[in-house]
C-alpha cells in the first residue's frame, strides 16, 4: 500500500532538509521526498498543509513494566501511549519482574511487541543480574537476543570495578552502557533536590554532587576502557560541564535529558504533589538553564522521557513514601513545543533532531531519517494545535503526571509506523 503526505513542512535533519515538500511511502519504506509528487493508483493521500513532517520520534528511555508490573503498564498500553505522543519507537528499560537480564526475557518482550505493540520496541538489557550490582548479567546472550544497550536504570552500579568490566565486556557488541548516575550514599533517603527549598519545606534532599560524582566516575571509566557510556536523565549544571569536558577530550560519552528536567524546577515540589517526585529530582533554575543550553549546543545528545508509570496508590499518601517517577510519552512533545520552541529557547529543527536523528544514531537504531529506503516512520506535528493535558484520557494505564491541566500550544498530529497511519 502507498501513502502520499502532501504540502507539509518537511524537517529531516539527517539529510539537511527543511522545506515544503511531499513524502511518498510504499511497502513500509520511504519511496521519495520531493515537490509535487504524483499519487500512485490507490494511494492514501494526507494533506499536511500547515503541519510539520519529521522522521519518527524515538524515545530511548521508557519503562513498559511488562513482564511483572502489568498493573502499571503493558507493552500494548505503553506503545499506544507512545504513538499518541508522536513516538514511533521506544527502548524499554530492564527493571521488569523478572529482570531483563537474560535472553528469555528479551525474547518475551520482543514477542509481545510483535503481537501487541503499535510502535517499534527495542529492549535494553540489565548490566548486572537482578539489578543487584554484584555480578554481570548474561551480556553476550542479551546482545544476541536483540538488546540495544545495557542499563541497571533505577539503580546505580556502585562497584566501579564491576562497571569497568561491564564496559570492557560490551566493547565487541558496539552498544552503550546507560548510566543511572546517582551515588547512593550521598543520595540516601532523598525525596527531592537538596537546597533552600528542601530546607524550607522539610523534605530530605539529594545534593547535585550525588549525580556529578558518578558522572565523573563513568566518564573516567569510559576513557580508560574506550567504551561508550551514555548518561541517563542528566539533571545538573555540574554534570553538563563534565559531559562537555569529556567530549572535548574525545571520550565516548553521550547524554540525554527529560522534558520535566527542562521545564520544571524544585519550586514545583512546594505543592507536595507526589507527581513532582522523581529520580533524579527536579533541580534549580540554574540547572535548568544549563540543561537547555547544553541541549541546544549538542552537549546533550537527545531527549528521552523516562516514562515511569505507577498505579494511583503508589503516588498517594505522604510525599516521602510515594514512588519516584512520572509518565511522559503523551505529554513530552507538546511540553517541548510550548515551553522551549515557542519562546525561542530551542530551534524547531534542533528539537526534531534530538528526538529523531540523534537517538537513532546513539543506539544504532533504524529510522531517524527520511532518506529513500528508510523505514516509513514519521511524526507529523501541528504547531498551532491547542492541547489541554487531561490524564484521564491517557492511553497509558497510569496517570502520574505533573502537567495535568496545563494548556499547551503544539503537539503531535499524526504518527506513521512502517507506513501505517496512527492518529492520536
Amino acid at each position: 500500500m502507498s501513502l502520499l503526505i502532501r504540502h507539509g513542512r518537511v524537517i529531516d535533519p539527517a539529510n539537511g532538509v527543511d522545506a515544503v515538500e511531499d513524502v511518498l511511502i510504499a511497502d513500509g519504506k520511504i519511496e521519495r521526498v520531493g515537490k509535487s509528487l504524483a499519487a500512485p493508483p490507490g494511494a492514501e493521500v494526507v494533506d499536511a498543509r500547515g503541519k510539520v513532517v519529521c522522521p519518527g520520534f524515538i524515545d530511548i528511555h521508557v519503562h513498559l513494566r511488562e513482564p511483572g508490573y502489568e498493573y502499571k503498564e503493558t507493552v500494548a498500553t505503553g506503545t499506544r501511549a507512545a504513538a499518541a505522543g508522536g513516538f514511533t519507537a521506544v527502548a524499554c528499560m530492564a527493571n521488569t519482574m523478572p529482570v531483563n537480564d537474560n535472553g528469555a526475557v528479551t525474547d518475551y518482550i520482543l514477542a509481545k511487541a510483535r503481537v501487541e505493540g503499535v510502535v517499534r520496541v527495542h529492549p535494553i538489557g540489565a548490566v548486572t543480574k537482578n539489578l543487584r550490582g554484584e555480578e554481570l548479567a548474561e551480556l553476550a546472550e542479551l546482545a544476541e537476543a536483540g538488546c540495544v544497550a545495557f542499563s541497571d536504570d533505577g539503580r546505580c552500579v556502585m562497584n566501579a570495578g564491576l562497571y569497568r568490566r561491564a564496559m570492557e565486556y560490551t566493547l565487541p557488541f558496539g552498544v552503550p552502557l546507560i548510566s543511572h548516575a546517582e551515588d547512593t550514599h550521598l543520595a540516601q533517603d532523598f525525596t527531592m533536590n537538596e537546597g533552600v527549598v528542601s530546607t524550607e519545606i522539610g523534605l530530605p534532599g539529594a545534593p547535585a554532587a550525588a549525580e556529578d560524582v558518578m558522572v565523573a566516575r563513568d566518564i573516567l571509566l569510559a576513557e580508560l576502557t574506550g567504551a561508550h557510556v551514555h548518561i541517563a536523565h542528566l539533571s545538573t549544571a555540574g554534570a553538563v560541564r563534565l559531559v562537555r569536558d569529556g567530549k572535548a577530550r574525545g571520550v565516548r560519552v553521550t547524554a540525554e535529558v527529560t522534558p520535566h528536567h527542562l521545564v520544571l524546577t524544585e519550586e514545583a515540589v512546594r505543592s507536595y504533589d507526589a507527581n513532582t517526585k522523581m529520580a533524579p529530582p527536579l533541580r534549580t533554575k540554574r540547572d535548568v538553564e544549563a540543561l537547555v543550553e547544553a541541549l541546544a549546543d549538542g552537549t546533550i545528545d537527545c531527549i528521552a522521557t523516562d516514562h515511569a508509570p505507577h498505579a494511583l496508590a503508589e503516588k498517594e499518601g505522604e510525599f516521602d513514601q510515594a514512588a519516584f517517577g512520572i509518565v511522559g510519552l503523551e505529554t513530552a512533545v507538546s511540553v517541548l513545543l510550548d515551553r522551549l520552541v515557542r519562546p525561542g529557547l530551542l530551534p524547531l529543527g534542533t528539537l526534531v533532531s534530538r528526538l529523531s536523528r540523534d537517538p537513532a544514531r546513539l543506539l544504532n537504531l533504524p529510522g531517524g531519517s527520511l532518506a529513500a529506503g528508510a523505514p516509513a516512520d514519521l511524526t507529523l506535528l501541528d504547531p498551532e494545535r491547542t492541547v489541554t493535558v487531561d490524564p484521564l484520557t491517557f492511553r497509558s494505564k497510569s496517570r502520574n503526571t505533573p502537567f495535568g491541566g496545563w494548556t499547551l500550544t503544539g503537539g503531535p498530529w499524526l504518527t506513521v509506523v512502517g507506513g501505517n497511519v496512527i492518529r492520536p
